[in-house]
């Protein structure tokens, strides 16, 4: 069972973000305060739910959340500070977004930067721990999925309406037959040496 609450205040923001191990596309982040009463019957990690689980979850969690937000961090960013730097700047902006102020955060993983004056707690595999990580989980997976399958229709080469960005072995073996795109992040390992190995 997921617990609602980590520090015992009562706006606590969760957050977490999506496409960090990604090839091409942004890393996106959100944040979310839910209310005292909140339950819904499969909230998870979003890597434990089905796409269309986190589908169905995305507008429940929208509508009965006390304040959402999601951020996009785009892969120019990305090439030029790093992507844990990235990851945590998506957080702050998804924070900086709500609507209502935080008073404590809670961080799916082990790093985080302090943002502003609120103090934070970073928990491994919290998104399988905490509601409001899972939800920001669901709702940072289900944006970021949604614009790379946009992405897709101008891009079709890539199949990142299925792969999302991520290194699939397809997506590795088009790149090295297309070449790179504009979304694709220049810093990462964006061909393995097997793509090579024709042997």
């Amino acid at each position: 069972m997921l617990q609602l609450n980590y520090s015992g205040f009562t706006l606590e923001a969760g957050t977490d973000e999506a496409g960090r191990g990604c090839l091409a596309g942004p890393v996106v982040a959100a944040a979310v305060i839910l209310p005292k009463k909140f339950k819904h019957s499969f909230l998870n990690d979003s890597k434990q739910l089905t796409e269309k689980q986190r589908v169905q979850l995305r507008p429940f969690i929208e509508e009965n959340a006390l304040a959402y937000a999601v951020s996009f961090v785009w892969q120019d960013k990305i090439d030029e500070i790093n992507i844990l730097q990235s990851s945590i700047l998506a957080m702050h902006q998804a924070i900086d977004q709500l609507s209502l102020k935080a008073e404590y955060i809670i961080v799916d993983g082990n790093k985080f930067n302090p943002y502003k004056e609120i103090p934070h707690e970073t928990i491994v595999k919290g998104d399988s721990k905490f509601m409001s990580i899972a939800a920001a989980s669901v709702l940072a997976k289900t944006y970021r999925d949604e614009y790379m399958k946009k992405l897709h229709n101008d891009f079709p080469h890539y199949n990142w309406k299925q792969n999302k960005g991520y290194p699939t072995k397809q997506h590795r073996l088009a790149i090295s037959t297309f070449g790179i795109t504009d979304h694709h992040r220049k810093t990462f390992r964006l061909l393995s040496e097997r793509t090579f190995d024709k042997e």
